[in-house]
């Protein structure tokens, strides 16, 4: 994605099954749980910049033992400072020590952050400032073991300020109106009730308050207490937990937004937002590592007991899309092979655009996250090239060698046109200064496009279109090509995101502007005030009433009217060559991605009912010139 969002966070679960000298005797470490963890955190980077966290749970701890640990970091390599941080603290008491610890169970009680069950969070930041209180995971802590709480998760909601207001009128005073917090404070207000009732009914069947305690352990019923805390909630999410006696969840929306991947044997079970996050990590084959279904939880037992239950009842299935094209790493082997289909499905579209000069074509991509789409659109401009040859040697009766090798010579022209420099960092501030150092963002290797040749370069998506303008497209002009296509595998993104995805104002959007650019031609802006007095009058209306009122906006328009008008405000008047922009269809996108029809940000059709309100804010504040979120 040449423009830059913030995107998707990601969670790792991690709950050994053996006693800790058990992978001391087979494996060489005590240290083998925290190990796992750091590598399922790094085998999910991508899904995190801002910050990473871990907390652990150690069972079975005797009174007055800690039993809870939990380390955050902000920094710019936050996984690598936070396991830096529980080694310098596992070298100090090891230092501390007259004689070294070689039981694994007496190292587990000396040593911080050493237990049996770890959550292990990403923090990609959807909003809010970027302080060490935003990064999972959040703890809520009481006195009674059951009763502290570990929180962390990928997910937004649409509804905060209506659970906030339920957790008020429930008594409670939370420290702060974010979804985070929300969540947490709904599943511990619903964990302290049920513990309360558990200990009352222990009561009336003889046991005192210290028997009741694992008693306790062993009836509370995790899956109810989700129930209860999620009835009202509206967005998309993936939350894990962890209860301080040794409970943990993980339980995934109904509608499937968020994703999220589980595997178990004997020594362990493992949850995670990318299933080759687990293949690698654990070096298990592709059918053993298992989807977390819409609506359901997977629970783990204090005992080790594993049980998949229903939370709430599934809606139609809404998996987000830009997982699929870009959010997740493309080495699962799904994605990947969807990247590569999306690709070859926009082979038509830049034949027209080349106008069929392949010859007199170079194929290129932006960021890496392209190459995949890149590699599908380059086989099937080769396996066109191909047909054409044969069908021209099927012509021609008699060849000579030399005709024969000119018919089978064609190949698509392929090079790396555009180098991205990590290093540069725009520090000004000052936007006619800012924009010449963006500008310099991208390299180009020179006279890797002939003067006269059609350049070609695929980027997986466009949202803003600023990189584009001030950096990417300025850059390739310098090569002098005919023609520069700028190929889009996804498709036009036209409406915010509120389930995950830092997209919440509608003018960021280039799709957006390009449609009010043509209302404007066309002499229609008189609709923008319709239109805002419509959602203007749906913001007082129940969430299942409120329609999407900027859909009719866009319906008037062709997809290739919106991007023939996208085209004409990227090419500023300085850059010489013609300048075409392609999106992929929303038809294909569902045929190469067909498990993952989550499509709210193309088509404005939201899987909740929240999602609707949100756009419908979010074209307020665009109208009354609020820069403000619209969730």
């Amino acid at each position: 994605m040449s423009d830059a969002i913030k995107h998707e966070c990601g969670i790792a679960l991690v709950r050994l099954l053996k006693p800790l000298d058990y992978y001391k005797e087979k494996y060489g470490s005590s240290f083998y749980g925290l190990q796992k963890m750091y590598l399922m955190l790094e085998k999910q980077h991508n899904r995190g910049q801002d910050g990473a966290g871990f907390a652990s749970i150690k069972l079975d701890m005797g009174p007055g033992e800690r039993f809870m640990s939990r380390v955050r970091s902000n920094e710019q390599q936050p996984i690598k400072d936070i396991f830096a941080t529980i080694n310098q603290r596992i070298n100090d008491v090891q230092q501390s020590l007259k004689e070294p610890i070689t039981s694994p169970n007496e190292l587990k009680t000396k040593f911080p952050y050493v237990g049996e069950v770890m959550l292990g969070h990403l923090r990609y930041g959807t909003f809010g400032n970027n302080t060490i209180e935003s990064v999972h995971p959040f703890l809520r802590q009481n006195n009674w073991m059951h009763r502290n709480l570990i929180v962390a998760g990928n997910f937004n909601l649409t509804n905060v300020n209506e659970l906030f207001d339920n957790l008020v009128e429930l008594g409670q005073h939370p420290k702060e109106k974010t979804d985070t917090i929300t969540v947490m404070e709904k599943i511990g207000h619903f964990l302290d009730d049920s513990v309360s009732r558990l200990y009352k009914s222990l009561k009336t069947e003889g046991f005192d308050k210290k028997a009741a305690s694992p008693e306790i352990a062993k009836r509370l019923n995790i899956a109810k207490i989700l129930r209860k805390a999620s009835k009202n909630w509206d967005g998309g999410y993936v939350i894990g937990g962890l209860l301080g006696h040794g409970d943990a969840f993980v339980f995934r929306d109904p509608a499937g937004i968020r994703p999220a991947f589980y595997y178990k044997d004997d020594e362990v079970v493992v949850v995670a937002s990318e299933r080759p996050a687990i293949q690698t990590v654990f070096n298990v084959p592709i059918e053993s590592v298992k989807e977390v279904q819409p609506g359901q939880a997977i629970i783990i037992k204090k005992s080790g007991e594993v049980i998949n239950e229903e939370i709430n009842p599934p809606t139609e299935l809404r998996a987000c899309s830009f997982e699929r094209i870009y959010f997740s790493r493309g080495n699962d082997a799904d994605i990947y092979k969807e990247r590569k289909t999306l690709g070859r499905l926009l082979f038509s579209k830049v034949y027209a655009s080349v106008k069929g000069d392949l010859k007199n074509t170079v194929f290129s991509y932006i960021p890496n996250t392209a190459e995949t789409s890149f590699y599908g659109l380059v086989q099937r401009a080769q396996d066109f090239m191909l047909e054409e040859s044969e069908a021209a040697i099927l012509k021609e009766p008699t060849l000579t060698a030399e005709r024969l090798k000119e018919l089978l010579s064609p190949r698509p022209r392929i090079e790396k046109v555009t180098i991205k420099d990590v290093k540069l960092r725009t520090f000004i501030t000052e936007d006619s200064s800012r924009d010449d150092l963006v500008a310099h963002v991208y390299d180009i290797t020179y006279e890797s496009v002939q003067p006269n040749d059609n350049l070609v370069v695929v980027d997986d998506s466009i949202v803003r279109g600023t990189t584009l303008q001030k950096s990417i497209l300025r850059i390739l002009d310098r090569l002098s090509p005919k023609k520069i296509t700028v190929v889009s595998s996804a498709p036009q993104i036209r409406y915010p995101d509120c389930y995950g995805i830092d997209m919440a104002r509608l003018e960021d959007l280039i799709a957006f502007r390009a449609m009010l650019s043509l209302l404007e031609d066309q002499g229609k802006k008189g609709q923008l005030k319709e239109v805002y007095e419509r959602a203007k009058a749906d913001m007082h209306k129940e969430k299942h009433e409120i329609v999407n009122h900027v859909k009719p906006l866009y319906d008037q328009f062709t997809d290739d009217q919106i991007s023939q008008k996208i085209a004409s405000m990227l090419r500023t008047s300085e850059i010489k060559a013609e300048v075409d922009v392609i999106f992929q269809s929303v038809a294909n996108l569902h045929e190469a991605c067909p498990n993952n029809k989550g499509d709210w940000y193309f088509t404005g059709n939201y899987p909740t009912p929240g999602g609707n309100k949100v756009v419908n804010r979010a074209y307020i504040n665009f109208y009354e010139g609020k820069k403000e979120r619209a969730y």
